[in-house]
């Protein structure tokens, strides 16, 4: 990339793996300004099982693109690359540098790679997949996708009603498959970036640290939290916002189904599913440095360098 581009830095890593930390130490040392790179911290209202940085914490290093929508509202990668280049330009404009934290793995490919032309939705249509979903099932609809676009079908799980019906709805409108779309790549990102992941060495130390946090979010009012959502009537299952790990198990532990223990083992086992699913993506990206959780003097120094040596 061309030299004359400003820089950015992308900070990835699995759930519970510091990056948090290692941004605020970062920003009291240079003039870097925080993005939120996390699909579950833009809503508000859900802090406590998001693990969204606190006050004092917000206060030392300010985040952007965290509390911006309601949890009843719907956000693609297409509005978070949209939202994030908008405040990427306004730092660099500061004469700061954009640093992405988070470990949403398809915004940073989205912000990346540019997005493939994928059609805007078409309410009509979602209405008309929604009202066949009630008279066939979900079931019957993923097998209608399984026969037009085979590759999508494998990779969406017939329980995931929103991409499923976004796989429809693309095919619907369009004529082309969503997986002959998504081949089609958009504008690069204009910036130079440096890419790291943190996680610790060791997996067991990763599971030992989502277990913690699970502890405590209980201790924090995580149960008092989620049933402040479960009373609102516009809130439910089908809602990227409740799907998020952690709440969907609470939520459903609400509903009826199953003991406070039990939501919680299950939140954990999907907080690891989600991590492993975070480190596959990143053990296949290209051109990224690893740095490890439990070295944070260490870390904090290669991210230096990365600032200094670039003039």
């Amino acid at each position: 990339m061309s030299q004359t581009l400003p820089l950015a830095l992308f900070l990835m890593g699995p759930t519970a793996s510091g990056k948090t930390e290692l941004a605020i130490r970062l920003r009291q040392k240079y003039p870097v300004e925080i993005i939120s790179v996390d699909s579950a911290l833009i809503y508000k209202g859900m802090d406590i099982g998001t693990a969204k940085p606190d006050a004092a914490e917000l206060a030392l290093a300010p985040h952007r693109l965290i509390d911006i929508l309601d949890p009843s509202e719907s956000y693609s990668a297409a509005d978070f690359r949209r939202d994030a280049l908008q405040q990427m330009a306004e730092i660099v404009a500061q004469g700061k540098i954009p640093l992405l934290v988070g470990g949403t793995m398809l915004y940073y490919k989205a912000l990346l790679e540019g997005l493939s032309p994928l059609p805007a939705a078409d309410p009509v249509i979602r209405q008309q997949i929604e009202q066949q979903a009630q008279d066939i099932g979900w079931e019957a609809l993923h097998q209608e996708l399984a026969s037009i676009d085979p590759v999508a079908a494998k990779r969406i799980h017939p329980n995931d009603p929103q991409r499923l019906s976004r796989a429809l709805e693309v095919f619907r409108i369009s004529g082309k498959t969503l997986t002959q779309l998504t081949e089609q790549k958009g504008e690069p990102i204009p910036y130079r970036v440096k890419q790291f992941a943190v996680m610790p060495k060791e997996r067991a130390e990763l599971h030992r640290r989502i277990e913690l946090r699970f502890e405590k979010m209980i201790e924090a009012g995580f149960e008092q939290e989620v049933s402040g959502l479960h009373q609102r009537s516009d809130l439910h299952l089908d809602l990227p916002s409740i799907r998020c790990v952690g709440y969907r198990q609470m939520w459903e532990y609400l509903d009826g189904n199953g003991t406070l223990d039990e939501a919680v083992f299950k939140g954990v086992c999907a907080t690891r599913q989600l991590a492993k699913r975070q480190i596959t993506w990143l053990r296949s990206w290209g051109d990224l440095t690893w740095l490890d959780s439990e070295k944070i003097d260490a870390s904090v120094e290669t991210l230096s360098n990365a600032i200094t040596s670039d003039g």
